[in-house]
Parts: structure tokens; C-alpha cells; sequence
């Protein structure tokens, strides 16, 4: 995939819609979030192609 790059904290949170910070790290917690990897510095990254799969499983539960 073209665009598939890592995204950032804030990139994510800007593309689910302006969620909390907390609410991010807290789903990440309970294993409600999508799959990602951290950096060696601590930052988390989550590749688009992982988000868009994430959304779409949530769309098939709902």
C-alpha cells in the first residue's frame, strides 16, 4: 500500500475522530486497540493499513 506509513499518537487520534489521549492509551491497556509497535523512545506507531482493518472489524461487529 502506498500511503501505509506509520502513524503518530495525534495522527491517530485526529483520524477516530479527536478521541482523548487517555482513552487511547487506555483502550491500548484493555487490548481494545488497534495494533501497533513502539519506537525505541517510547512513541507508538500504528501503520493506516493496521487502523483501516481495525474499523473495518469494528464495523463487522456492530
Amino acid at each position: 500500500m502506498k500511503d501505509d506509513k506509520p502513524m503518530t499518537v495525534p495522527e491517530i487520534l485526529d483520524a477516530l475522530g479527536g478521541i482523548s489521549r487517555r482513552t487511547f492509551y487506555r483502550w491500548r491497556e484493555i487490548g481494545k486497540a488497534p495494533q501497533g509497535f513502539k519506537l525505541p523512545n517510547g512513541e507508538i506507531r500504528i501503520y493506516r493499513s493496521e487502523l483501516t482493518a481495525w474499523l473495518e472489524n469494528l464495523r463487522e461487529a456492530a
